[in-house]
């Protein structure tokens, strides 16, 4: 038994002495010194400065150079007054006139000729610190205030329904585009006439859809498809901008069966879907189009706000600039209207006017309204960068009509 465990051991101690030894560490591989390449500096950044904006330039200029009373002043676009026009323009500031039919007639009510109208509207612009707005409602049909005087104009302007309806009429093969092409050869007669006569803004076109013929702005408007409203508003909107004259969408945000604002209130009961669907679309299309201004109404629009009119809601104003993306004027409709009595404090209507965020106050009581708003922003009730925000955008609505800048100097 010893001699084979001795056997044994003996085996594994040759199998041990058989197994080769474990191989040194490799010497270490010298690694080359590698120069890292010379990184060239960065090339100097050009800094352009920005171009020149003489549209911003011209309007910070003016502004910078106002007074508070004239900054006010600016954001008034009243009825033309009936005496002493040029001596109140002037005394005021006003930003804007707007005419009505009795200022194209003389004192014993005869129509102006062409040649007094134009004399006239010069000695208003003459008046003026900053070059006037001078507006007129000249949306055809029923509202119709410059083409009433013969002298001016050989007929007055027809409706914007009896217009497209003369299209189809003269080219029944044509459908709704020949409809829409005397829409708007109405539009570039009707601008380019306005214009020459020194008139620079049009209250119009009615942006408003309507469906029945019961409805109060049913005979103000284009028809009951919002789509067709569009078109017509676009085609309204294009050539009133190639005439150089502003145009003004009203009634945002969209009239529908309402009742008549200047006799009192209108409660409008609408869902909002029926807005953002419907009555928004003709809006839409104007801003698109460059409309210079949008006028909002009186009407009180519960999905909105139910307790304030339109014209003096801030909510009303925010869809309008945020929902709508329009970056224009927006202009009230004349507070002078029953709809809005209620609501003013003390009087100072307009006070809630600048607050709910409007650039341009309609009224006929500015003489009354101009030293409220004032005494408002000496008491620290409205901000006075709210009024530079305001002026800025109504002294861009004048760049843009010419009326400043280089093509006035």
């Amino acid at each position: 038994m010893r001699k084979q465990v001795f056997t044994v051991l003996l085996l594994l101690l040759v199998l041990a002495g058989c197994a080769p030894s474990p191989a040194p560490d490799p010497a270490p591989v010298p690694v080359p010194e590698v120069e890292e390449p010379a990184v060239p500096p960065p090339e100097p950044v050009e800094v352009r400065e920005p171009e020149p904006d003489p549209r911003a330039e011209t309007v910070e200029a003016i502004l910078g150079a106002m007074t508070l009373e004239e900054k006010v002043g600016q954001m008034f676009f009243p009825r033309c007054p009936e005496v002493e026009a040029a001596e109140k323009i002037a005394g005021f500031h006003l930003g804007g006139c707007l005419l009505f039919t009795k200022d194209f007639k003389d004192s014993g009510k005869n129509w102006l000729t062409a040649e007094q109208l134009m004399e006239k509207l010069e000695g208003y612009q003459a008046a003026a610190s900053v070059p006037l707005l001078i507006g007129v409602d000249e949306e055809g049909g029923t509202v119709a205030r410059a083409s009433r005087n013969p002298n001016l104009f050989p007929e007055k302007f027809q409706s914007p329904r009896r217009v497209f309806a003369r299209g189809l009429e003269a080219d029944p093969e044509g459908g709704f585009n020949a409809g829409i092409e005397a829409i708007r050869a109405d539009a570039a007669e009707k601008s380019a006439g306005l214009r020459r006569y020194g008139i620079n803004v049009n209250f119009a076109p009615v942006a408003d859809v309507s469906a029945g013929p019961e409805d109060f702005m049913y005979d103000r408007t284009f028809g009951a498809d919002a789509r067709e409203a569009a078109r017509f508003v676009a085609v309204s909107v294009l050539e009133m901008n190639r005439a150089g004259v502003g145009s003004v969408l009203k009634h945002f945000p969209g009239y529908g069966d309402n009742a008549d604002t200047h006799t009192g209130i209108a409660v409008d009961e609408r869902p909002w879907e029926q807005f953002m669907i419907h009555d928004f679309a003709p809006f839409r299309e104007g801003i698109l189009c460059g409309a210079g201004a949008v006028l909002v109404s009186h009407n009180i629009v519960t999905c909105m706000d139910g307790a304030l009119p339109a014209s003096l809601s801030p909510e009303v104003h925010r869809i309008l600039r945020e929902e709508l993306g329009f970056e224009g004027v927006i202009l009230t409709d004349d507070l002078a209207m029953s709809a809005v009595e209620d609501y003013a404090r003390e009087g100072s209507v307009a006070e809630l006017a600048v607050l709910a965020g409007n650039d341009m106050i309609v009224t006929s009581d500015f003489e009354k309204q101009i030293p409220l708003v004032l005494e408002a922003v000496e008491a620290g009730r409205i901000e006075e960068s709210m009024l530079d925000e305001a002026v800025r955008r109504v002294l861009g609505w004048k760049y843009d009509l010419g009326l400043i800048g280089e093509t006035n100097d």
